[in-house]
């Protein structure tokens, strides 16, 4: 396909918009963007070739020391620049990682660009609505972290109207730069826990979706450290309230558009390929919460938990429901709702790992799942049998994708090989901690 615009046309573009330098950016094996600064002029070189980095300073590239794969090339995809609102001056850059003039095999937009050349051999695209959940902390003088508006402590605080009119100026800085950034919004508000908002924007192609949430996240830092706040992607910073999801709205068309995924006379709104595509997910849900939820933090959220507001939403059974919020997938106007991951994941390796195991479902014809029409928790509470739980904690979902042997060949060994190394490291951490709670309970108890 012939570009819209040639790379000098976008040059002369942003040059006239005043801009001098660009955030060549990628997104290391934690999620989190990195990148450096490039003047303007150096924007081909950065196209042709890519903006050098050292390969082993940036997490999960196992790059080594020395020789010609020692460098890490991020090189400029030139359909993402695009002026930044906050950073005057400076237009923001997506990269792909490269090394020894190959793309990176532990690059996880690369991850996610070979799921997508499966796709594109049957001529389906894959399509992606993301959710953001986050919240609004502070620093105190304490040194422990808390909710940014002191006067946020309703008990159920979902859709606080005072709240939002207090953070307007965060809120409306974010209407405004998402606007300029072209993000196409749908609506903000506040969600069920003290300091927490969504903003829901358009859907898009997985790829596009995952570049724009990546993108999302450095404006949110950006605007909640000019209002003296922290933007933070925890998945449950409060003990007593719900946490944060990055839920996935998932769809597949086909070379003509038309939905592959729905049928209005299907059982829960799905077509049989859409039930199959159900069905892988929750086969190989273990496996998939290492990738979806893959801190130590997430499983506080994937817990049979009170909630202070009395209600919670966490995705804790395999099963899918229509309208069900109460299972990991939830049916919704003829898509699926994947309720596992939060925004602590690397969206790339996520949907890349979604998508692989959704077709695998497709491929080996899996049985459709039976829909769910009960309320989980209340079944739970009555002691009546439930549907198989997620991972209880990070170690299970490891090892659940350790031996999830088709997931880790599809996503690539040297991508799962680094993940793996990277997120036993944390649990060993983790494990090694003495925290207050168990000073509390056990110092004097015995």
């Amino acid at each position: 396909m012939t570009p819209m615009f040639t790379l000098a046309q976008r040059i002369e573009a942003l040059h006239v918009q005043g801009v001098h330098s660009v955030m060549a950016t990628f997104t290391d094996l934690h999620g989190v963007p990195k990148g450096k600064l490039l003047p303007l002029e150096a924007l081909p070189a950065a196209v042709a070739s890519g903006a050098g980095f050292a390969g082993p300073s940036i997490v999960g590239t196992g790059l080594p020391r020395m020789g010609p794969r020692s460098e890490y090339h991020g090189r400029v995809v030139p359909d993402s620049l695009r002026p930044l609102p906050w950073l005057p001056g400076v237009a923001h850059a997506v990269c792909d990682g490269f090394a020894g003039g190959e793309p990176l095999d532990t690059c996880s937009r690369q991850v996610l660009q070979r799921q997508l050349a499966r796709l594109r051999e049957r001529g389906w695209t894959f399509h992606v609505g993301i959710e953001p959940e986050f919240f609004l902390l502070r620093r105190g003088e304490d040194g422990r972290w808390g909710v940014a508006d002191a006067e946020d402590r309703l008990d159920k605080p979902s859709y606080d109207l005072k709240a939002m009119v207090r953070n307007h100026g965060f809120l409306d800085d974010m209407r405004r730069h998402l606007t300029a950034l072209g993000f196409g919004l749908q609506q903000t508000d506040h969600e069920d826990a003290t300091g927490q908002y969504e903003i829901n924007y358009r859907h898009d192609e997985a790829l596009a979706a995952a570049d724009r949430f990546q993108l999302f996240k450095l404006t949110a830092h950006a605007v909640a450290d000019q209002h003296g706040m922290v933007f933070s992607c925890m998945p449950k910073p409060l003990a007593n309230a719900p946490g944060s999801g990055l839920h996935f709205h998932i769809s597949l068309t086909d070379e003509l558009g038309c939905p592959l995924m729905a049928d209005a006379g299907g059982p829960m709104g799905l077509s049989p390929l859409g039930l199959r595509f159900a069905a892988g997910l929750l086969e190989h849900g273990d496996a998939l919460a290492a990738l979806c939820a893959p801190t130590v933090n997430s499983y506080k959220r994937l817990a049979v938990s009170e909630s202070a507001s009395g209600t919670t939403w966490s995705p804790v059974w395999k099963a899918v429901g229509e309208n069900n919020r109460t299972c990991v997938l939830r049916t919704v106007e003829g898509r699926l709702e994947w309720r596992l991951p939060d925004a602590s994941c690397n969206v790339y390796a996520a949907l890349a790992a979604t998508l692989a195991a959704g077709l695998d479902g497709i491929d080996r014809d899996l049985p459709a799942p039976e829909a769910c029409d009960a309320d989980l928790y209340q079944r739970h509470a009555a002691g009546d049998p439930m549907p198989p739980r997620l991972p209880r904690d990070l170690h299970e979902a490891l090892a659940a994708l350790r031996a999830d042997a088709l997931l880790r060949d599809d996503l690539g060994e040297a991508f799962c090989e680094q993940f793996l190394a990277l997120k036993r490291a944390e649990w060993d951490a983790y494990a090694q901690q003495v925290s207050d709670w168990e000073l509390e309970r056990y110092a004097d108890g015995f």
